[in-house]
């Protein structure tokens, strides 16, 4: 055996154990699968069914608690006050522009409403639910929700935006995977909750959980359990968290709002 063979075996495995080292340390940090989840219905409240919903948040105010909705389609969109004990529509008020309405969230006294191509997000008076002005919006409209002292926009895609609630301007983005690094695209309406996004995946029965942190679906559950005959066409639509490990979920037009929970399978 020469020295040149010698020092070529030394050095292919010395680039041996450099990859197996890299590729154990690639093993470690690897994303783990989703976890999945059966939804575990607990109840179910009557909902309008005109109602093509697009946004669904509950908030706590001085007279209790309230249930916001947005409604979708050029010039019958409304953001609605419902009674969340029954489900029934305390008030309406139609968007201005004839837009389409789309994602909501309230913050304090305020709710920023989005519209999905006009342009525009709303900022609403929460107690007289009256428009108080409008701001530019870039691109498309689809869910949102509050993080702490930030909002969160989706437009569909697998992006979501962080939004100053104070002037509905852009602070940066995300663009969210599944383990394996391929994109999580259809992301639609959005809960926060606790530093974690849920969102609907459309136009599928999916839900995500969404680490915000790692930006990528840590949760998956399937919603079909919830259809019950409702035609595929009107898809599901609609995550307001109630509290605990508790939701409330609808869709476009459904009949009934359901109370669930999210459990492990097995």
């Amino acid at each position: 055996m020469t020295v040149m063979s010698t020092s070529r075996r030394l050095l292919a495995t010395l680039c041996a154990a450099v990859v197996a080292s890299v590729a154990g340390c690639s093993d470690a940090h690897a994303v783990p699968p989703p976890a999945d989840l059966t939804v575990t219905v607990l109840g179910e409240l009557p909902h309008d069914t005109s109602a093509y919903t697009e946004g669904l948040e509950i908030a706590s105010g001085a007279d209790g608690s309230a249930l916001y909705e947005s409604t979708g389609l050029s010039g019958q969109s409304e953001l609605r006050e419902l009674d969340p004990a029954t489900g029934a529509v305390r008030r309406a008020a139609p968007l201005p522009g004839g837009y389409f309405g789309e994602g909501i969230t309230v913050v304090g006294d305020r709710v920023w409403q989005v519209t999905y191509r006009d342009g525009v997000a709303i900022e609403w008076d929460r107690a007289s639910l009256t428009p108080r002005r409008e701001v530019p919006l870039t691109g498309e409209g689809w869910g949102l929700c509050r993080d702490g002292d930030r909002l969160v926009l989706s437009d569909g895609s697998d992006r979501l935006r962080f939004i100053d609630p104070r002037d509905f301007t852009e602070t940066g983005s995300v663009q969210i995977t599944r383990p394996g690094g391929a994109p999580a695209t259809g992301l639609n309406e959005l809960e926060c909750v606790d530093g974690q996004v849920w969102a609907n995946v459309w136009p599928t029965d999916e839900i995500v959980r969404i680490d915000l942190s790692s930006a990528t679906v840590a949760a998956s559950a399937d919603g079909a359990v919830l259809r019950d005959g409702e035609p595929a066409v009107q898809v599901l639509n609609g995550i307001a968290h109630t509290g605990g490990g508790e939701y409330l979920l609808t869709g476009k037009n459904w009949p009934a709002s359901y109370r669930v929970r999210f459990d492990p399978v097995g």
